[in-house]
C-alpha cells in the first residue's frame, strides 16, 4: 500500500434534521434561543409513560423536492430519505459541486444504531395480517445499512466508498473519525460523515422504557405539563433519555481540496480517540472512556490544558451523566471547574446514531460564532456543584479547541477534538 499523505482534514459544511427543525438552519435558530424539541408522541401509539419524545417537526418525505409517491412507497424506512436530505443540505452548505472530478473523490459514511426497523415493522404487519406475498420486495434493501448512503449517491452523484459505521450511539463520531483517516491517507478528498435514526416506533419506545433508559413522565414530573423539560442532563432530577429521531452529516475535506476549490473551512478535525469497554453491554467502563479522551487529545498533538470546552455525551441518565463527569475529572483534574461542559441532548434528546454528528455540527457552528450552547432545564445537582454546565442560556465565549464525546451500547467510545479556523 502507498504511504499515507498525512493531509489535514477540515469540516466545510453540515446538514441536519432534528426535533428542533428539519434543516440545520432551523435547528440552529432554535438552539441559540434555548428551545427544546420535545412533545407527546404523535408518530404512533404506545401505552408507555415514556411518551415524551423528539420528533422532527413537519417531517414528510413527500415535501422533499427530489421525492415522488412511488419512491416514498417503496423506500419506507425513514432513515433513507433523512440521509438523502441532510447529505444534500450539507453539500450545498459546503459549496461543492459534484462532477466528474469531485464525485469519484467523495465518500459517504452514515452510521445508524437501528437501521430500517420502521420498514421491518411494516413488513411484519403485512406478513401477519395480509399474507407472505404482501411483504415488500424492497424490504431487504430498506434494511441494508449502506443503502441510505447509496441512495444519497444516486441523488447527488458521488461514487467514492459508501458504508455505515455501526457504533450504536457513537456512530456519528465513528463516521467522522473513519472519514478523517481516509482523507488523511489519500483514499478520497471529501467525505459525507454522519448518522441517522428513525426510532419512534412502538417496539423501540417500549424496549427503551423496559430497560428503564428513557424518562417515564408521571403526573408529578415537571415535564408532565411541559414536555420541553423532559431532558435535563446533569440536573438533580434527571430520570433518563428522551428518545428522538434525527439525522446529521458533516462534509470533511482535505486541505489541498479546500485550497484548490476555494472552499471555506469551518473547523479542523484534530484528534480521534476510540476504545471499547470489554465490560458490559450498557454499563460504561471508566478506564476505557478515560483512555479514549486521552487518545483524542494526544492524537491532536495537544495536552488536556488545551481543551477549552467539552460537548458532552450528556444523556440525562443518573448513572451516565455521573460517569462522564467522573471520567472528565480524571482527565482534567483541578482544572475541570474552569471548562464549560454542556449537553445538546437537553434540547434535542437522544437521536442515537445521529447524535454525535448533529452535536459536532452544532459545536462547530457555536465555536465559529464565539458561543457556547447551553444545558437547558438545569436544576443544580450537589454532586456537580463545581461543574460549569452552561446552565439554561447561551453564553458568549471565544475558544479554539473543543472535545466532543460519544459513547454507545456494547461498550463503544469515540471522542473527537475539533479546532477553530
Amino acid at each position: 500500500m502507498k504511504a499515507p499523505k498525512n493531509r489535514r482534514v477540515f469540516v466545510i459544511g453540515y446538514g441536519a434534521a432534528t426535533p428542533l427543525g428539519a434543516t440545520f438552519a432551523k435547528t440552529w435558530k432554535q438552539a441559540v434561543q434555548g428551545e427544546a424539541g420535545f412533545r407527546r408522541l404523535t408518530r404512533c401509539q404506545t401505552d408507555s409513560r415514556a411518551n415524551v419524545v423528539g420528533e422532527i417537526p413537519d417531517w414528510d418525505p413527500m415535501t422533499l423536492n427530489f421525492m415522488d409517491r412511488k419512491e416514498v412507497y417503496n423506500w419506507n424506512a425513514d432513515y433513507v430519505f433523512l440521509t438523502m436530505a441532510v447529505c444534500k443540505e450539507a453539500l450545498e452548505d459546503a459549496g461543492i459541486e459534484l462532477d466528474g472530478d469531485t464525485g469519484p473523490k467523495t465518500a459517504c459514511l452514515i452510521g445508524s444504531a437501528l437501521n430500517g426497523t420502521d420498514s421491518f415493522r411494516v413488513a411484519m404487519d403485512n406478513y401477519v395480517n395480509r399474507g407472505p406475498l404482501k411483504v415488500s420486495p424492497y424490504l431487504l434493501p430498506n434494511l441494508c445499512a449502506n443503502l441510505p448512503a447509496g441512495k444519497a449517491g444516486m441523488l447527488l452523484g458521488f461514487t467514492g466508498p459508501i458504508f455505515s459505521p455501526q457504533g450504536a450511539c457513537a456512530s456519528g463520531n465513528h463516521a467522522i473519525a473513519i472519514g478523517a483517516r481516509m482523507i488523511r491517507d489519500g483514499d478520497c478528498d471529501f467525505v459525507l460523515a454522519g448518522g441517522v435514526d428513525a426510532c419512534l416506533i412502538p417496539e423501540i419506545i417500549q424496549g427503551f422504557a423496559n430497560m428503564l433508559a428513557t424518562i417515564s413522565v408521571s403526573p408529578q414530573d415537571r415535564a408532565y405539563n411541559d414536555p420541553s423539560q423532559a431532558s435535563r442532563p446533569f440536573s438533580i432530577d434527571r430520570k433518563g433519555i428522551v428518545l428522538s429521531e434525527g439525522a446529521g452529516a458533516v462534509v470533511l475535506a482535505a486541505d489541498e481540496a479546500v485550497s484548490n476549490y476555494r472552499l471555506a473551512p469551518k473547523a479542523e478535525v484534530m484528534g480521534i480517540g476510540w476504545t471499547s469497554d470489554a465490560y458490559h453491554f450498557t454499563l460504561p467502563n471508566h478506564n476505557t472512556i478515560i483512555r479514549a479522551i486521552h487518545e483524542a487529545i494526544d492524537d491532536a498533538g495537544l495536552v488536556s490544558d488545551d481543551i477549552q470546552y467539552v460537548n458532552a455525551h450528556g444523556t440525562s441518565t443518573p448513572k451516565g451523566d455521573a460517569t462522564e463527569i467522573k471520567c472528565l475529572r480524571t482527565v482534567f483534574g483541578q482544572r475541570l471547574p474552569k471548562i464549560p461542559i454542556s449537553s445538546n441532548k437537553s434540547q434535542l434528546g437522544h437521536t442515537l446514531g445521529a447524535s454525535a454528528a448533529i452535536e459536532a455540527a452544532l459545536g462547530i457552528e457555536a465555536m465559529r460564532l464565539g458561543l457556547l450552547l447551553p444545558t437547558i432545564n438545569h436544576i443544580p445537582d450537589p454532586e456537580f456543584s463545581d461543574i460549569d454546565v452552561v446552565p439554561n442560556t447561551v453564553r458568549r465565549q471565544c475558544y479554539e479547541f473543543f472535545l466532543s464525546n460519544a459513547f454507545g451500547f456494547g461498550g463503544t467510545n469515540c471522542c473527537v477534538v475539533f479546532k477553530g479556523v
